[in-house]
């Protein structure tokens, strides 16, 4: 089984500035991490091939310095990883950024499946795992608890809906996403990390993609544009409600009502 895992770099902290002048993050000098939820999306790949075998290899798109996130799953036991990286795909909303996710797919090779996390932390749509399901044409099941069983043309899985949980048998190829319940995420190899080979890191850019029209990539190619970002105001004022636990729960009441939470 030919397994494609999808991975994000996002800031490795939630104090990140946004510009007042373009409205977006300022990624510059902020230190980055691999989104928590690809993690579990990696160690899920990781336990298919090694009980039915085949392989893993990973993909992102983003910076050349997203190939940190590739050393690391690297680290983590997969075959090989391949960074999109080009100026011409800055500014991409969510559409735009599945729709070039898939045409990197598509330049990767043919795999049997491809696992997304969750959502990512910096986005939080959860979107985007659905999305590029679409573009490649494939089945798309979200929230994806457990994976029972891998047959020659489908596999078995369970998912949760809003109130249940279902079982489903899904055809290959297929995308799924995991949420953060699904394992436990082994730690990278340091011994790897000290030898790894860069021959296993891979760079596609525009120009390796099938599809050349670039009004489909960057702020071009994105549906919605983003106005202004910023960011929470901090409130560390506090309040102290005296008395048993009867008089605490009235008061606490007629203060959510006054500021008309309630």
């Amino acid at each position: 089984m030919d397994i494609l895992v999808c991975i994000k770099q996002v800031p490795g902290s939630s104090q990140v500035e946004v510009d007042p002048v373009t409205g977006v993050l300022k990624r510059s000098g902020v230190q980055s991490k691999m989104n928590p939820y690809d993690l579990y999306a990696i160690e899920m790949a990781l336990q298919l091939t090694e009980q039915y075998g085949g392989c893993v290899k990973c993909v992102t798109m983003g910076p050349p310095q997203a190939k940190a996130e590739m050393v690391e799953a690297i680290c983590m036991d997969a075959e090989s990883g391949t960074v999109l990286s080009d100026r011409k795909f800055a500014g991409v909303d969510v559409l735009a950024t599945a729709y070039t996710l898939s045409q990197g797919i598509k330049a990767c090779g043919e795999f049997d499946l491809v696992i997304c996390g969750k959502q990512t932390t910096d986005g939080d749509t959860a979107q985007v795992g659905a999305e590029v399901a679409e573009y490649l044409g494939v089945p798309n099941v979200s929230n994806v608890l457990s994976v029972m069983a891998v047959e020659p043309d489908s596999i078995v899985l369970t998912a949760a809906l809003d109130n249940k949980t279902v079982s489903e048998r899904v055809s290959l190829p297929c995308l799924i996403s995991v949420d953060g319940d699904i394992n436990t995420p082994r730690l990278p190899s340091f011994k790897v990390k000290q030898s790894i080979d860069e021959g296993k890191i891979h760079f596609l850019s525009f120009a390796d993609f099938a599809d050349q029209d670039e009004s489909h990539y960057g702020l071009a190619g994105s549906a919605t544009q983003v106005e202004r970002i910023f960011p929470p105001e901090k409130n560390t004022q506090k309040q102290d409600i005296p008395g048993n636990a009867t008089e605490q729960a009235k008061a606490l009441c007629d203060l959510l009502c006054q500021l008309k939470m309630l």
